[in-house]
């Protein structure tokens, strides 16, 4: 290691990127050599086992190490052994025949290893794509997965999805041009494989490139495919591939790509996509057809095109979100709301991520922003300003504040002066209401994620700081213990600020210090008078005071209940403790003092009960305990205590001594050094107690035992101020908000020194050691314990001491049962600042020996003391994993630092700008990471014999005993490698059916074994021949089992459960293992690197001959073991005395054997041939499935032969593209007039089965099935292989084939049924194997069939037609010719007698027999064609719905109308369109009028941005419904209102003065005096004007714009005007009365005293009496 140590140093060896908090450790001195010494172990065992081919257990074990480095230490190695690393698992990734598994376990480490893209240049770097992509076409396209030939995990997708992802950016500059070679032929819009296509770019096609590469990159493409994407109308499925695939172009090539045409057509398609439901008759179209964009791309997207000259894109947005805002609101929710959530909580933050990366980020190879592009500070307001009245409204949303409050904390990261002042306004107001709480929690989370920003010293919100304490001060009230949430935001709240601010007098700071120039002296007496901080600090006490005087037990509890927490208290108590200690953690000394007066006078006055309200208080204690040395205050308990020594044997003890030793318990939980000053007291306490004959006075004691060890030997951190060092040095305003640095955190470490390590070992000593004694004692009948509840106590004391002082105690160790291989499989050994000292006792192995002694006691003589056992399996499991952390414990503080890390992190600045307290914790939780790195641990003799114990209890008599039992053995089985090897024989024992001692438990306990963990390790699924081999017979076997009742539903569900579980969790086991020529010589590369050099040498030349050699063997072996298993299921079917239900089980499980590299062996084949005609249903499914399956393997290869399609046309197909038909692809299309009617035309002609080729381009290499070949007209029988004889024999039987049909005829579940795929697949199987072999035999069937009407008949022949048309693909001209002139008159027969059931059946019939591939009916209609229709198309339906005799159609019409008023507009049609509404306009029926104006509603919104950039057209628009506003009849002028405010609210044309004047000039038309010649002109004109108004009032349904309070005053003069006059204003007086309600207080502001006297009047209905 000296060596290693040296060689780094010499070698300047510079790793790529180190976990930065393994330098913080306070054993960091050592890391180095550790880490070299592991990596240079993994180097030379991983490029051993690939030399040696021995990829099982050899390569898994080792790339599993490799992936625990990087979790230990980062990639902390050179870029050579990184790239070697790279290049080493991208060949075993795709190796070609690798098992699934392996697969996506290779996967994820090379993920990991691409993961940080800056440490490697595409120079470093470069992974060949096709193999890749042969490895994503073979598993996602697999051509027998459906037929069960293959299993794959079903993470299987998504991992090679993102391995693509992280792939891709190291394609080289030449694979975009052959890809698109590769998928142009795929590009027909009217085929299915379109959609495979663009999915495959989008996954594939690189697109971060220097800009020298960009003319071989994207620009071969990009033109190309924005036609394809803007001439698409009808959403196809794969348009959203085609988006994702131009956000991410433009987001890694910004300022590169010119988006400036697409604008507005981009923008259109986002708010279309958005499916929000606009206009009075819009059809919502159904969701199958709502192909709705990814909103993640979106954003990507949006964020790409802001920026850059004039900033044309933020002009659509802020329009996008000025029309989609009323959508917030909280009134407003239906399906869409979740998609606007979402757009709104990830838009801020990914412009966050952009302006980092355009300022912040560390400069890498990857190309930069050019300057003229990148986002202002200008840019970033005007963003912001765009989003925050969307933001605003979302708080208060129905769906909880979490997006809006995230969409806010980004906001004010990039510009806090805009978002914080209003979001203030809004918690002010909200913390002075009573009646709305939920103002509070929603306004509470905002300013939570705005906290940072609100105090942060950067200046650009300088008036923040000024709001800290007023905010504190005003949430205080929020700790109430009636309203659960609210108190737990408010919780939160105190906790944010106080971590971010110092609680610190500053105010004499000025006297002090004069070189105050950042700080305003005035800002700071505001902020700190300690008066202020004081009163706050104590009031916020004293609230928590009350809270737990609330909720004691006998308050919250009636008589009958338990006296344990529940979960809403133990969450409260959680919030107050953090609270307390992080209020007192961040005071200054006088504060701090004042504070722990308070809390030490609470705590003493009175004596808590200790389960609800005791707990919260010595919590409380403990936190005040942890900041500073206050220890002595509490301690006084000691002497309380030890009055009580007398009351030993007494049952119940005073409540007081209770109170006193909980208080004690919590206390202790400090700094360990501080404990040494008490030792002799705490001895004493310890040794009366833990013997208290009081259950609750010995468990606190127990508890006591355990923190006092706990302190003194763990290694933790001692403080988390936000500042290191004090708070009494400099400004500490200046420390507000400041981040932590990583580079000198100065965290302070509690590491136990000699004396704690004696004094911890002394109370084992005195404490633990004569339990064990006393344990042995009892086994041996020495000194029997005559109660139980004496023996609970020991157990107790020995779990505790465990628990306290896990950590010092050594792991178990022993001799090794290892796993045959040429590769060492060591474990790792982490260094963990903790040094086992051989002089003290190993009280791990004896506890170990007293337990299993213990354990074997009870199960011989008390088996019933269920409670014994319980402990007994706690101890055995932290026996074999408790090192000082739970792994349980450790997630869940992982998960919470993520939550707090999300809330409270600087996405902006990036580089770990992390407050201080997080950082440490990051720190603590990097060293208890080391501590549970022991997944793999070697099995070691003493290991087997616990889980053999372990075992013992899982087969117990008692179900809770047996259940905890089993949960630690699955846990134990999963943890140590191999361990299931030895383990699963020893539970088939219990359950084979000559085990005749067994009883019913231990037959359930091994069966419930075999099951294993819900989300863990199951023994049933290895991937291990030899215990797959035992496990599946076993489990059928168990069928005949005489001790066991299998009667029993409990017994039959587990069988369910665990063949279930098998089903889910199966994949393909692999045979076959080889290893590439290019892997050998990588893992050459890597055993000569050096920095560090392998630990030992390469293999000699006769190592590696044997481990050739060895290879062969075991794939020998391996198809062996697994025809041994299908034969052995076989023998357990031919059982008389199987119960049907295992005949099921064997059945299942054989046809999960099936596989596409190794044919069935020919008994299975007969089995499944057979049982196709059982009498058992489900068994009769699985052989149909499964005999299609066999079908596939016994398929004979076809030959193909290569043509080009130039030298059959004739015609050279022109440069470039040209799509559709052509002279060169005619040879390919359908000719009725030159059909193969005889021989010698069939043999001419050339065969393209793939329908979608030469429509766009000719593949490379076009192959097609070679017609020369003469076919064979049928395999003669001699030639047959067994299994091909099995089936014709049975298939030629017309005894058999009478049975089969009359089993596939019948009906299985009434009206339910429908054509069936897999009984297609097994007749096209059949006559594609065996030509028309079979036709004779069936023909007569199909006759009888198609003269039947019934459903389930016609079902059957649908199945077996589609499978004749589509085997015959290869038949001879004769048998063709043959077969057709049988099948047209029995499909004529059949159709005629086609019902409305079989309907769909014949139609799925057809299309299966026609397509080359699948059932794709062609579903795309081109729009195209129609747009230029559009005129005639609308005016012709408009007439069809005024016509009053068509009544059925004018249903029809009216769909249609609103279905094409959702259509895509492009800007040539939108003229055509236009003529066609103003002639409409122009009609003489209302009826037309009025549709004209449903269709522009939607039709606006729809095409918002096209229209927009029409400014003609928008005034037409504008025309056109000022002229319908005028319209004589009513319900088109009432219409006309509601389009107008929806154009007004989209802010498709503004409200300016203009308009404004027109329509008050309309209302004031005066109408003449006299009644009876009132002119109808004049008061049409004097509505129209009245409407008007309304619909400005109406278009802003939630805010008072400056020209709403005048427009309200002029429509108020119109109540007492003539009907329609007068409904309307009413209307619209009541409408603004309840949109503007909610926030009246804040909208009244806008209005003079006498406006508010108007409305007021006009709002407030008189009173009945006045």
């Amino acid at each position: 290691s000296l060596i290693i140590q040296l060689e780094t140093f010499f070698s300047g060896f510079i790793p790529q990127k180190e976990i930065v908090y393994n330098g913080l450790l306070p054993y960091c001195d050592r890391l180095d050599r550790e880490a070299a010494e592991l990596l240079a172990e993994i180097k030379a065992s991983l490029s051993r086992a690939v030399l040696l081919r021995e990829l099982w257990p050899g390569v898994a074990f080792w790339s599993r190490k490799l992936f625990s480095f990087l979790k230990l230490y980062g990639r902390r190695f050179s870029k050579e052994d990184h790239i070697l690393f790279i290049n080493l698992l991208y060949e075993l990734v795709t190796l070609p025949n690798l098992e699934p598994h392996m697969m996506c376990s290779y996967a994820r480490l090379l993920i990991q290893l691409l993961k940080k893209k800056e440490l490697l240049s595409r120079d470093d770097l470069q992974l060949p794509w096709r193999p890749l992509y042969e490895l994503y076409e073979r598993l996602i396209y697999s051509k027998t997965e459906h037929l069960g030939l293959v299993w794959f995990p079903n993470s299987v997708d998504h991992i090679l999805k993102a391995l693509i992802k992280s792939c891709r950016l190291y394609f080289p500059a030449s694979s975009t041009k052959e890809m698109l070679d590769e998928w142009r032929p795929l590009l027909c819009v009217f085929d299915v494989v379109m959609q495979k296509a663009i999915s495959n770019m989008e996954l594939f096609l690189p697109t971060i490139m220097p800009p020298e590469e960009h003319s071989q990159g994207f620009q071969l493409w990009f033109d190309e495919l924005m036609n394809l994407w803007m001439s698409v109308q009808n959403q196809p499925t794969w348009e959203g591939h085609l988006v994702n695939l131009f956000a991410r172009l433009a987001n890694d090539n910004i300022g590169y790509v010119d988006w400036t045409p697409y604008i507005p057509t981009i923008f259109t398609r986002i708010l279309r996509s958005l499916n929000l439901p606009v206009g009075v008759s819009q059809v919502v179209a159904p969701r199958y057809l709502i192909n709705s964009y990814d909103i993640g791309y979106l954003v990507l997207w949006i964020t790409a095109l802001l920026g850059g000259p004039g900033n044309p894109a933020q002009k659509e947005l802020t329009c996008l979100f000025n029309s989609i805002a009323s959508f917030f609101h909280p009134s407003n929710h239906g399906r869409w709301q979740s998609r606007l959530m979402r757009l709104l909580q990830r838009l801020p933050a990914s412009v966050v991520r952009r302006v980092h990366r355009e300022r912040y980020a560390e400069s890498s190879w990857i190309t930069l922003v050019p300057e003229c592009q990148k986002l202002t500070d200008a840019d970033l307001q005007e963003f912001t300003r765009s989003l925050t009245g969307a933001a605003l409204l979302a708080m208060f949303s129905k769906t909880g504040s979490t997006d809006a409050a995230y969409a806010l904390q980004n906001l004010a990261l990039l510009t806090p002066q805009l978002v914080i002042p209003p979001v203030l306004e809004k918690t002010y107001a909200a913390m002075e209401t009573l009646t709305e709480p939920h103002t509070l929690t929603a306004t509470l989370s905002c300013m939570i994620g705005m906290a940072r920003s609100l105090v942060s010293p950067d200046n650009r919100y300088p008036e923040g700081r000024a709001h800290v304490l007023p905010l504190l001060m005003g949430s205080l009230p929020g700790v109430d213990p009636n309203d659960f949430s609210k108190c737990m935001i408010t919780f939160q709240f105190i906790t944010t600020f106080t971590t971010l601010v110092p609680l610190v007098d500053c105010s004499s700071a000025p006297f002090r210090q004069m070189d105050l120039t950042e700080v305003k002296p005035e800002q700071i007496s505001n902020i700190s008078c300690f008066k202020f901080v004081l009163a706050c600090v104590c009031v916020c006490v004293h609230r928590c005071f009350a809270l737990i005087d609330s909720s004691t037990l006998e308050q919250t509890r009636d008589e009958t209940e338990t006296d344990t927490q529940t979960h809403l208290e133990s969450l409260v108590e959680l919030g107050l403790s953090s609270t307390i200690s992080t209020i007192l953690t961040q005071c200054s000394t006088e504060i701090y003092k004042v504070a722990l007066q308070k809390l030490y006078n609470f705590a003493t006055s009175s004596i808590f009960e200790t389960c609800v309200s005791g707990r919260m208080v010595a919590d409380m204690c403990r936190a005040a305990a942890k900041v500073t040395l206050t220890l002595s205050c509490f301690i006084y308990t000691c002497d309380a205590i030890c009055l009580y020594v007398e009351l030993q044997n007494e049952d119940e003890l005073d409540k007081e001594l209770l109170w006193n030793l909980q208080l004690l318990s919590e206390v202790i939980r400090v700094d360990g050094e501080q404990l040494l000053k008490y030792q002799g007291e705490l001895e004493r306490i310890l040794l009366v107690c833990v013997h208290l004959r009081c259950k609750q006075a010995y468990t606190l004691a127990c508890s006591l035992l355990e923190h006092t060890l706990r302190s003194l030997s763990l290694i933790y951190p001692t403080e988390y101020r936000s500042t290191s060092g004090g708070f009494d040095v400099d400004l500490p305003i200046r420390d507000w908000g400041r981040a932590g640095d990583v580079a000198t955190l100065g965290v302070c470490w509690h590491v136990p020194c000699q004396q704690e390590e004696n004094f911890v070992f002394q109370l084992l000593s005195s404490l633990l050691h004569p339990q064990l004694q006393r344990i042995k004692g009892h086994v041996s009948g020495d000194q029997p314990m005559t109660r139980c509840a004496v023996l609970w106590q020991s157990l107790a004391i020995v779990q505790h001491c465990l628990l306290g002082a896990g950590s010092m105690l050594p792991p178990l160790d022993g001799y090794g049962n290892t796993m045959p291989s040429m590769v060492n499989l060591v474990e790792i050994k982490l260094h963990v600042g903790v040094d086992y000292d051989d002089s003290w006792e190993n009280y791990r192995v004896s506890i170990c020996q007293t337990m299993r002694l213990l354990l074997h006691h009870i199960l011989e003589h008390s088996e019933d003391d269920t409670k014994s056992l319980f402990v007994i399996i706690k101890i055995v499991s932290d026996l074999m994993f408790f090192c000082g952390t739970h792994k349980k414990e450790f997630d869940s503080r992982w998960k919470s630092f993520s939550l707090v890390k999300k809330s409270m992190e600087n996405r902006l600045l990036g580089k770990k700008q992390h407050i201080r307290a997080l950082l440490i914790d990051r720190v603590l939780l990097q060293h208890e990471m080391r501590k549970l790195v022991v997944e793999g641990s070697e099995y070691k003799v003493v290991h087997q014999e616990l889980l053999c114990d372990l075992l013992l209890l899982s087969t117990s008599t008692y179900s809770q005993v047996r259940s905890r039992a089993q949960s630690v053995l699955m846990t134990a089985m999963g943890t140590y490698s191999f361990s299931y090897r030895d383990m699963i024989p020893r539970m088939l024992q219990l359950l084979s059916p000559q085990n005749t001692a067994g009883t019913e438990q231990q037959f359930k306990g091994s069966l419930y074994c075999l099951l294993g963990a819900p989300s863990g390790f199951c023994p049933a699924t290895t991937r291990d021949w030899d215990c797959v081999g035992e496990v599946w017979p076993a489990l059928v076997r168990c069928g005949l089992s005489h001790s066991v009742t299998l009667e029993k539903p409990s017994i039959g569900r587990l069988f369910d459960d665990i063949i279930d579980r098998i089903h889910r969790l199966h994949d393909t086991i692999g045979i076959y293992f080889t290893v590439s020529e290019r892997c050998v010589e990588i893992a050459n590369q890597i055993a000569q690197s050096k920095n560090p050099t392998p630990c030992s040498k390469p293999p000699s030349k006769e190592e590696i001959k044997e481990g050739i050699q060895r290879q062969r063997i075991r794939n020998v072996v391996a198809a062996r073991k697994y025809e041994k298993l299908v034969n052995d299921l076989l023998d357990c079917l031919e059982d008389r005395d199987l119960p049907w239900k295992f005949e099921h089980m064997a059945t299942d499980l054989l046809a999960l054997l099936l596989r596409d590299d190794h044919p069935l062996p020919p008994d299975a084949v007969l089995y499944f041939t057979q049982t196709l005609v059982h009498d058992s249903i489900s068994i009769r499914k699985v052989s149909i499935s499964a005999m299609a399956g066999i079908l596939k393997q016994l398929k004979r290869p076809r030959k193909k032969v290569t043509v080009k399609p130039s030298d059959i046309s004739g015609i050279k197909d022109p440069e470039g593209i040209c799509v559709g038909d052509r002279e060169g692809n005619c040879w390919l299309q359908y000719d009725s007039s030159n059909l193969p009617l005889s021989q010698e035309q069939w043999d001419s002609l050339q065969y393209v089965e793939k329908t979608h080729w030469g429509y766009y381009s000719w593949p490379r290499e076009m192959m097609i099935y070679a017609s020369s070949e003469k076919p064979q007209d049928d395999l003669p029988y001699e030639e047959m292989s067994e299994g091909e004889k099995i089936i014709f024999e049975y298939f030629s039987d017309p005894d058999f084939i009478d049975q089969l049909i009359e089993f596939l005829s019948l009906e299985e579940r009434k009206g339910k049924d429908s054509f069936n795929p897999r009984r297609f697949c097994l007749f096209k199987g059949l006559f594609r194997n065996y030509g028309n072999a079979f036709l004779p035999v069936l023909w007569p069937h199909l006759e009888q069939l198609a003269s039947n009407p019934h459903e389930s008949s016609q079902r059957c022949l649908c199945e077996i037609t589609a499978g004749l048309i589509r085997g015959s693909k290869h038949w001879s001209f004769s048998k063709v010719d043959r077969l057709w002139q049988l099948l047209c008159p029995l499909i004529r027969t059949a159709l005629n007698n086609i019902t409305v059931e079989t309907y769909t059946d014949w139609g799925t019939c057809i299309a299966t027999a026609c397509v080359s591939h699948s059932a794709a009916l062609q579903k795309d209609i081109d729009f195209y064609v129609l747009s230029s229709h559009t005129e005639r198309f609308i005016s012709s339906i408009y007439r069809i719905e005024i016509d009053e005799s068509y009544d059925e159609m004018k249903q029809d019409a009216r769909t249609c109308l609103s279905l094409m008023s959702q259509g895509l507009l492009y800007p040539e049609h939108i003229p055509l369109v236009l003529a066609a509404l103003e002639e409409m306009a122009a009609s003489r029926s209302w009826h037309a009028r009025f549709s004209v104006l449903t269709y522009l509603q939607i039709t606006v919104f729809y095409n918002l941005f096209t229209l927009l950039s029409l400014p003609a057209e928008v005034l037409r628009i504008r025309k056109l419904v000022m002229q319908l506003l005028l319209d004589e009849q009513l319900e088109v002028r009432d219409m006309a209102c509601t389009t107008l405010s929806g154009l007004l609210q989209c802010q498709f044309f503004p409200l300016d003065s203009c308009l404004q004047t027109q329509l008050q000039t309309l209302s004031q038309t005066s109408l003449p005096k006299a009644r009876g010649e009132l002119a109808s002109m004049d008061l049409v004109r004097r509505h129209a004007g009245v409407l008007g108004l309304s619909a400005c009032i109406l278009s802003s349904p939630y805010d008072v714009p400056q020209w709403m309070p005048q427009i309200l005053m002029e429509l108020s003069d119109h109540l007492n005007d003539p009907q329609p006059i007068e409904m309307t204003v009413k209307k619209t007086l009541s409408e603004f009365r309840r949109t503007h309600h909610d926030n009246w207080q804040e909208h009244r502001q806008c209005f003079t005293d006498d406006q508010l006297l108007v409305l007021t009047n006009l709002l407030v209905s008189p009173c009945y009496y006045a």
